[in-house]
């Protein structure tokens, strides 16, 4: 049966899960990026090519001065604990947002990691950081602008997103139960089969997105329709 090529996952429930364990957000945050660990691992293995993970968002800003910084911190040490690992895996990692308003700390592991996995083949592993659809429509409108009204086309406007190099998802992912895709891949998703997942994103393991591959595989796709 057909895989999806492309998963987008929108990974909630961080905070509830810390939440509910009376544990600190950030070890919901970090026991997140385990889980997402374990995702790509199982998405590779059953033939996926590109998972697209909404990481951070413009609107995350707006948290605490306090659990911003702890998210960046544990991005920053995901993202140069695990380049060994993700080289062992065959992951390319890249990104997508504006990730010039990262700390400069973050800006340096996330090139870093992206250059010394750059030869992975297995599965491209895409952070979405500092990302916002809107955000991103509104950059790509804005090179697009002085083009001729009759050359604007889908496929052009498409070319200019930062999802270009490996096109709109199959499947959306959600987990935490929650029925709305916050921004995330506007766009992109116009097509994209959707599974909502009643799990927070750290109990979410390959179990999970195996099933949820089951259910893309059992729909019956009708061109757009």
């Amino acid at each position: 049966m057909t895989v999806p090529q492309h998963i987008a996952i929108i990974m909630d429930g961080n905070r509830r899960w810390a939440k509910e364990g009376g544990v600190p957000s950030m070890m919901g945050h970090w026991k997140g990026a385990e889980a997402l660990t374990e995702a790509l691992k199982t998405a590779a293995d059953l033939g996926v090519k590109t998972i697209t993970v909404y990481a951070f968002s413009t609107e995350n800003w707006k948290r605490s001065q306090e659990e911003v910084e702890a998210i960046m911190g544990i991005l920053e040490t995901y993202l140069v604990q695990k380049r060994a690992e993700m080289i062992q895996d065959g992951v390319r990692l890249d990104a997508i947002g504006n990730v010039s308003q990262l700390p400069p700390s973050v800006q340096k592991a996330l090139e870093e990691t992206k250059q010394l996995t750059a030869g992975g083949s297995k599965i491209n592993l895409v952070l979405a950081i500092n990302y916002g659809a809107r955000d991103e429509l509104c950059r790509a409108f804005k090179k697009l602008l002085g083009t001729s009204p009759e050359l604007v086309t889908e496929d052009l406007i498409s070319s200019y997103l930062d999802t270009a190099p490996w096109g709109d998802p199959d499947l959306l992912i959600r987990t935490g139960g929650e029925q709305r895709v916050s921004n995330f891949l506007l766009w992109q998703i116009s097509y994209a089969e959707i599974y909502i997942a009643n799990v927070l994103w750290p109990d979410f393991n390959s179990k999970h997105l195996t099933e949820a591959i089951g259910s893309y595989q059992r729909r019956h796709r009708r061109g757009g329709v």
